[in-house]
């Protein structure tokens, strides 16, 4: 047993929903739990909310198709005849609002306001070709066989990239979410998550957990730099935080959902997130406790499935809080890449990517950000047993030979 002092970064209030976030100080007793380092822990993952001070009034904008922020999507033509690289959708492109309103007061709103999510932005993009799942383990595995590729989770950290940790915790491993016995304080998140030594991609939950019968799975355990080096082999890219969206919503225009407004339409569940006490037990009343495999729910009005829910999926772009409002005063911004580069006012000094479309472990009580405009972040080189990706391919750079219709 050894015992580390922490310093961690106080987010996701309990239910008196405070707004100032505090630094505070914490002695921590792990046992069984291996640390490299406290960057690698979930506030640099998107399983964190950050509630700042934007109008709960803004909520009501939803009641009226997102308020006049939001104006109808205007879909590029699409072509009459068009061959589709299996396993992907056609995705228009053309001219739609990006971003969200505080959901703080809708039914199944939660507490977080959300405010990096704005303002709304009018925004034109390419046709493009998406993914209809998130990356699966047997996909994975087929790219890690052909280059004999190996995550980050499964190398040994190094004394460069954290110079100041003891070499008894440079560990290969890796984030796992652990349910408490019992319900716990929503204000320190070790209570749940732990830095295991031998979690990767092959072994999600620790070196004796495996995914044998899981090919269908979500891949987990990658990082950024994982993703992005699966989707160069695959002759893809991952795609930027505006492509994300606008796939997500299907064509729908201000909705607060990728299917609509409401979360469960004539009762049915559409996303695998988290239902009962977080973080201690999860009722899985929409068919799942923990993780599921894709197509699971229905696909959205591109085809794509599991675009809310089930693992977060990793994006090109830098994260930066404030990067809507560069963009706030172009009329139309035309297929943006994202900043130049990271800042996350919480840790200036990290190097975040953006994170999109929440998981199983997104509830109204903590973290509701399965909703279609929101935004994640996590550190480009860190995973954890929630976050997955998925893939994009520019329409023009698709060779005939290789392409057959969906």
């Amino acid at each position: 047993m050894s015992v580390i002092v922490l310093l961690v970064a106080q987010s996701c209030k309990d239910h008196k929903h405070e707004t100032t976030d505090k630094k505070v100080t914490q002695t921590v007793i792990i046992k069984k739990t291996y640390l490299t380092d406290q960057s690698l822990f979930p506030r640099n993952a998107a399983a964190f909310c950050r509630p700042t001070g934007i109008k709960r009034s803004d909520s009501a904008l939803f009641m009226n198709g997102g308020g006049k922020d939001f104006r109808e999507t205007i879909s590029n033509p699409s072509p009459k005849t068009l061959a589709i690289p299996a396993g992907m959708k056609y995705i228009p492109g053309g001219e739609f609002s990006m971003g969200g309103v505080d959901p703080v007061g809708m039914d199944g709103g939660g507490h977080e306001q959300m405010s990096d999510a704005r303002p709304v932005h009018r925004v034109r993009l390419n046709p493009f070709y998406m993914d209809a799942t998130v990356v699966t383990n047997k996909q994975f595995a087929a790219f890690v066989k052909a280059t004999g590729y190996v995550t980050v989770a499964e190398q040994k950290p190094t004394h460069e990239e954290f110079p100041t940790v003891p070499e008894e915790n440079l560990v290969a491993g890796s984030l796992v979410f652990t349910a408490p016995k019992e319900k716990v304080p929503l204000n320190n998140y070790l209570q749940w998550w732990a830095y295991v030594k031998g979690a990767d991609w092959r072994h999600p939950q620790g070196p004796k957990s495996n995914i044998i019968g899981k090919d269908n799975y979500p891949v987990i355990q990658v990082c950024w730099d994982d993703a992005a080096a699966y989707a160069k082999w695959a002759g893809k890219r991952l795609p930027t935080e505006a492509e994300w969206e606008f796939a997500a919503r299907g064509g729908l225009a201000g909705k607060l959902y990728a299917w609509g407004n409401v979360l469960k339409p004539n009762g049915k569940w559409m996303a695998n997130i988290f239902e009962g006490s977080f973080p201690n037990k999860d009722a899985g009343t929409d068919g799942f406790v923990g993780i599921a495999p894709v197509k699971q729910f229905p696909a959205n009005g591109y085809g794509l499935y599991d675009m809310a829910g089930n693992v977060w999926q990793w994006c090109n772009d830098w994260y930066s809080n404030d990067y809507y409002n560069t963009l706030a005063n172009n009329p139309v911004t035309v297929n943006p890449r994202g900043p130049t580069s990271p800042y996350d006012p919480d840790e200036p000094d990290a190097k975040k990517r953006v994170q999109r479309g929440g998981s199983f472990l997104c509830t109204d009580e903590y973290c509701t950000r399965y909703m279609v405009g929101t935004r994640g972040k996590g550190d480009a080189r860190s995973a954890s047993n929630h976050i997955g990706f998925r893939c994009v391919m520019d329409v023009k750079s698709v060779p005939d030979t290789k392409v057959a219709a969906n």
